[in-house]
């Protein structure tokens, strides 16, 4: 019975039977047109059923009789496809290229000595959970201590009483030359933000 009313429903939406009929006459092609086109094989299936998805949704569109011009329609919207994924994949590229060259041109003098580093990060590791995790968060992942609370679920308050008794440990583990020398380095203006509301 639910089998019977599956086909029930579909028949009673010509549209939609129409271009289920279509996907299952080109599904085969349409999956080998993806495959010839990508570098990784197995992007070919997602990109076959982004493409089904877009034309259910755009079902209406979809010309009413010539078998061939449907063919073409779904090509259409998959060649669409395809476009998006190769933008994407160049954005993706470009940006992994220019991180590795920001990163092969940091002055090495930047960096913090890297012994004094491997202490730090065992301090932070010592401190309680609900301590660790604001520290990391303000200086490893460059949020303030508003965003930090925010990440966190609690209150700004919280977050401030959290960051100064981790403040106060690691300055009684390392001292106060060491613990300021010694912060992992952060980049951008969430970074620079966090630094000045800890130094208020």
């Amino acid at each position: 019975m639910r089998a019977g009313r599956g086909s029930g429903d579909l028949g009673a939406d010509p549209a939609r039977a129409r271009l289920a009929d279509a996907l299952r006459a080109n599904g085969a092609d349409l999956t080998a047109y993806f495959e010839r086109r990508v570098t990784v094989r197995a992007d070919a299936a997602d990109l076959l059923g982004e493409t089904m998805l877009h034309a259910w949704r755009r079902v209406t569109a979809m010309p009413v009789e010539a078998a061939t011009e449907q063919r073409m329609w779904l090509f259409a919207i998959a060649a669409n496809v395809l476009s998006n994924h190769r933008r994407g994949a160049r954005r993706r590229a470009a940006l992994a290229a220019h991180l590795r060259a920001h990163l092969s041109t940091r002055r090495t003098d930047d960096a913090p000595d890297q012994a004094v580093l491997v202490s730090l990060r065992a301090a932070i590791d010592r401190l309680p959970s609900r301590q660790r995790e604001v520290v990391r968060l303000v200086h490893w992942d460059g949020f303030t201590l508003a965003q930090a609370a925010h990440v966190l679920g609690i209150n700004p308050s919280t977050a401030r009483s959290r960051y100064s008794e981790a403040r106060a440990a690691l300055k009684a583990t390392l001292g106060d030359a060491e613990d300021d020398a010694a912060r992992p380095p952060t980049t951008g203006r969430a970074a620079a933000e966090g630094r000045t509301s800890v130094q208020r």
